[in-house]
């Protein structure tokens, strides 16, 4: 007689391993500036990690809860002391950062080795009583970047610090005397499409186009000494039809809106390099300005480039945005609607700009 196997019961998910975490802030750190304000900053890691329990008695900090959960507070908070350490405070949008990375380093997402601490405390500038850093993972590889290579494009959607971080650089290596001079350009697109409808001179049409470049080195330089500099020659702001015929020695050359040349156009100006000199090219190629039709200099340059020694490519995402938090979710939601529905910014071709520029 053949036997029939009595049914198992199913078996029972194991329950998640329970863990607890403590650690204790040393005196000299008062403890809102690792809770923030009103416990803003509590309040962000209890958000981030529903599954562990925080509590704060005096200056002990205790998590209990799913123990992959805890060990990931406990990395968060050693990760905040050494920030606190080096005198810069954590903010709101520092926690949630430092928290997007170390979640992205524990799935295997990440691809290096950086931690949250070495990210928030690389100081690039220090000016008027403010520091310049980067804020995220890839712009701190954008910053390394341009340390280690001649020509760097910073390519990435609006927010994401591309022509901030590059001007930083180059105020950078002005006063550590690398170069001599700063030049930095931007194709006027617009100026040259209605440059005769605006009235003044030459430079007076051109200037709103190259008003972002002016409005950054205000930010890192004492206003008072930019009309000597450029007077001087040592800082020059042009458009990028000024570059043409020119050969560029010991210089930081920025070009701006790169998305707006056309391949002409970027050819020209990557020959315009010199001896001692550094090129940053930073664009957005969601947001092409050219004539119907006209394709980007920038966008082909990707193809060219790519692989080629001493030229690097440096890529960002709504993820590096450092507006406002909508800002980061515009783009992503321009970018799934063009996807979804095979439009460009939104907009169909032939309603506009050409697709495949």
């Amino acid at each position: 007689m053949t036997q029939t196997p009595t049914a198992q019961p199913p078996a029972q998910p194991q329950a998640p391993k329970s863990a607890k975490a403590h650690f204790t802030v040393p005196a000299k750190h008062p403890m809102v500036t690792v809770l923030g304000s009103g416990d803003a900053l509590l309040r962000v890691i209890e958000t981030a990690f529903p599954a562990a329990d925080i509590h704060v008695r005096g200056n002990e900090i205790s998590a209990v809860g799913d123990a992959h959960e805890v060990a990931l507070v406990q990395r968060l908070f050693d990760e905040m002391m050494l920030v606190l350490r080096t005198g810069q405070p954590m903010t709101e949008d520092a926690v949630e950062r430092s928290i997007a990375m170390l979640r992205a380093e524990d799935s295997g997402e990440a691809d290096g080795e950086e931690t949250p601490a070495e990210v928030l405390t690389q100081n690039i500038l220090s000016s008027r009583g403010r520091t310049i850093r980067p804020k995220t993972l890839n712009q701190k590889r954008y910053v390394d970047a341009i340390d280690k290579n001649t020509i760097v494009f910073g390519i990435g959607p609006a927010g994401t610090g591309k022509t901030y971080l590059a001007m930083a650089k180059a105020v950078q290596a002005l006063q550590s005397k690398q170069v001599s001079r700063i030049i930095l350009t931007r194709p006027a697109v617009e100026a040259g499409e209605r440059l005769g409808f605006l009235p003044g001179t030459l430079y007076e049409k051109i200037d709103p186009y190259l008003r972002p470049l002016y409005d950054a080195l205000h930010d890192m330089l004492d206003p008072d000494s930019i009309p000597r500099l450029m007077a001087a020659g040592t800082i020059e702001v042009a458009p990028l039809a000024y570059m043409r015929g020119r050969t560029l020695n010991d210089a930081f050359i920025i070009l701006d809106e790169a998305q707006n040349t056309n391949p002409e156009q970027m050819k020209m100006f990557l020959t315009r390099l010199g001896f001692e000199s550094k090129i940053v090219i930073t664009g957005d190629v969601t947001q092409i300005d050219l004539p119907n039709g006209t394709k980007s200099g920038l966008r082909q340059v990707q193809h060219i480039l790519e692989g080629v020694d001493d030229v690097h490519f440096s890529r960002l995402t709504s993820s590096d945005v450092v507006r406002h938090k909508l800002v980061g979710r515009i783009v992503d939601a321009y970018e799934k609607y063009d996807n979804d529905n095979g439009t460009e910014n939104g907009s169909h071709a032939s309603r506009g700009r050409s697709r495949g520029k």
